[in-house]
């Protein structure tokens, strides 16, 4: 079974802030395949589908960004899904808005999220894509003011085209390895 993880903070108070561009890419593919995350269970909502021959599951983690890991770990556990079966989804803010890039591994970035599932699953070895977010234009803004604001109406298109793209790679991945899919998205 492959899992895709979608990153963000649970409630309607942060539902289209930058920080949670992974679970917009989640609610794209739920709207794709009319699926609805059926299951709760370890601090994650999520289903399990069939999509042609793939078995998948989709995830968002209801412990707010900085504890993500305390949601994966246990799911990886309970369904025995290896490292190597999981796509994780995330803001990044040095790429611009909307840009997407995809990676095998690598370190958290400064990323309160991705630190949190590198330090339960034990490992910095998981595949992940990344959506940019941009960096705010003012210095009187803090990152963390910044991540949890709503993305301005002229940056919605852009990070719509992101979202887009990313819930494409992910269904790309689903047929083909991720090097593959890695080099036709991050072009």
């Amino acid at each position: 079974m492959k899992c895709i993880i979608g990153l963000g903070n649970p409630g309607k108070k942060y539902e289209n802030t930058r920080h949670n561009v992974g679970f917009m890419v989640i609610d794209e593919l739920l709207k794709r395949y009319q699926w609805k995350l059926d299951k709760t269970k370890f601090k994650g909502d999520y289903t399990i589908a069939q999509l042609e021959t793939e078995k998948v599951m989709l995830i968002k983690p209801q412990t707010f960004m900085n504890l993500s890991g305390e949601a994966v770990r246990p799911l990886m556990d309970y369904y025995n899904i290896d490292l190597e079966n999981i796509l994780i989804i995330f803001d990044d803010l040095d790429l611009p808005v909307g840009k997407i890039r995809l990676r095998q591994k690598g370190g958290h970035g400064g990323h309160n999220g991705i630190r949190s599932i590198i330090n339960h699953v034990g490992s910095k070895d998981f595949k992940r894509i990344r959506i940019g977010i941009g960096r705010p234009q003012t210095t009187s803004l803090t990152i963390v003011d910044y991540v949890l604001q709503s993305f301005p109406k002229n940056e919605l298109e852009e990070v719509m085209q992101g979202v887009r793209k990313a819930a494409d790679a992910c269904e790309a991945w689903l047929n083909k390895p991720f090097d593959e899919v890695m080099n036709e998205y991050n072009k």
